[in-house]
């Protein structure tokens, strides 16, 4: 299970969204974000689907690394969804019995979440399996760059956020190895009570943060020796450079935009 999380993880390639700028690409990101919570309306979400295909397409990553980041939030999806089906009521009743009962207000409001956060996951995934960690440093960086005037650490913050998404992976790997470690001393992780599982989850979350602690202080000395002092006077191997493609790449993506507005307002006067 913990080997198909994909969270934070880079896929070298050559392919058009890969080659955009990344400064380009988290705005983009933004605006697709803003895109699917434009509206409530089927021909919305299709709206933001069919971008999201387009971008996948474009990118040469296989459809399955992506059902690998969603993968490990389906028991929450479905569980909220059920919940949603139970708990909101209006609308056409579906089925009723008892204290149950289930509404098509209450069906769509869940559908909608699932489609909604489905499409979150795999457009916030595409920014990361296309951009490596240092360029979206470098480009995180670049766009708070304004804040210095008031005086914030903006490298320090754009430091901290791409060693926390590098060490990920890492941390993943570290906890599958420490989980084998502990399966073979006998430890019941996959089987038995709850509580047993619960307790026995300790043998695996003081290992993993003792790891993550050495991991920390080896990296905090690796900066050190060498002579890392933050971003005053550091210098770049690779420039930052906007070209025409990031220019249409976000043309584009604001005339979707702009198309799931139009077809949330047309779509919500049809109804009424």
């Amino acid at each position: 299970m913990l080997k198909d999380v994909t969270i934070g993880q880079y896929f070298p390639g050559n392919s058009l969204i890969h080659r955009l700028d990344p400064r380009f690409k988290i705005i983009i990101t933004m605006i697709y974000i803003l895109m699917l919570f434009t509206g409530s309306s089927v021909a919305c979400l299709a709206v933001g689907a069919a971008y999201t295909m387009i971008a996948v397409f474009l990118s040469h990553i296989p459809l399955k690394m992506f059902w690998k980041s969603v993968k490990p939030l389906l028991p929450f999806l479905f569980i909220t969804a059920l919940l949603n089906i139970l708990l909101v009521d209006g609308g056409d009743v579906y089925f009723k019995w008892k204290f149950i009962k289930i509404t098509s207000e209450g069906v769509n409001i869940s559908i909608f979440m699932i489609i909604r956060i489905v499409l979150l996951i795999m457009g916030s995934s595409l920014l990361t399996y296309t951009t490596s960690p240092i360029t979206l440093t470098d480009a995180i960086e670049r766009l708070l760059s304004p804040l210095r005037l008031l005086k914030f650490p903006v490298h320090e913050l754009a430091m901290m956020m791409s060693i926390a998404l590098r060490f990920v992976p890492t941390l993943i790997e570290e906890t599958d190895k420490i989980m084998s470690a502990q399966k073979a001393r006998g430890a019941e992780i996959d089987s038995g009570s709850f509580m047993t599982r619960a307790k026995n989850m300790i043998s695996i979350l003081v290992p993993l943060f003792i790891s993550s602690f050495r991991r920390a202080d080896e990296l905090a000395t690796a900066m050190e020796c060498r002579c890392y002092n933050g971003g005053e006077g550091r210098t770049r191997l690779r420039q930052l450079k906007a070209s025409a493609r990031d220019v249409i790449a976000l043309i584009i993506t604001l005339l979707f935009y702009a198309a799931a507005i139009a077809v949330s307002i047309v779509f919500n006067r049809l109804m009424k």
